[in-house]
């Protein structure tokens, strides 16, 4: 019989399940409680937020939210981060501190309701953030076009100026 507590972290992890652009699934086996402490806090400096919770709830909660794929990995120690829509940041984060450490690892993370392997997550936290990539987006989108203007404006001027010299050939 479930606790009204178990009910209540059923609902937060559900919750945080709905809120969330990206979810980790981390091992946090091999980590000391001062390593936790400094990932915990370079995370939430991203606004990512990580919950170590009983694995059972884990999969009610994942399941609750259409995300039932991922239960297999609830196994073990496991953390689960919870961050924005942009999983560049927490990538980052995870591949730094994770690499530095060379013992937890990874074991799946789902974004945009696609879930990626550790594997993947070396290419995410290479790429620059998003709002780099929507600049450089936007830039070569307005090269074109800014050309584009720019031949025409040419063209306005020379045709003014033709039509002035015409003008004053005239006079």
């Amino acid at each position: 019989m479930p606790t009204a507590e178990k009910i209540q972290v059923v609902e937060d992890i559900t919750s945080e399940f709905k809120k969330a652009g990206s979810v980790f699934v981390a091992d946090y086996a091999g980590l000391r409680v001062g390593d936790m402490t400094e990932l915990r806090k370079q995370l939430r400096a991203a606004g990512v937020s990580m919950f170590v919770v009983k694995n059972t709830l884990l999969r009610r909660a994942a399941a609750d939210v259409g995300l039932g794929e991922i239960n297999e990995y609830f196994k073990g120690p496991t953390a689960v981060a919870f961050g924005p829509s942009d999983p560049v940041q927490t990538a980052k984060i995870f591949h730094e501190f994770y690499g530095r450490l060379e013992k937890p690892t990874i074991r799946r993370f789902v974004f945009d309701k696609r879930t990626y392997g550790a594997e993947d997550l070396k290419a995410i936290a290479s790429l620059p953030p998003k709002e780099v990539i929507l600049s450089q987006l936007l830039g070569a989108i307005e090269g074109p076009i800014s050309g584009f203007v720019g031949t025409l404006d040419a063209m306005i001027r020379e045709l003014v100026g033709t039509v002035d010299a015409i003008a004053e050939k005239k006079q």
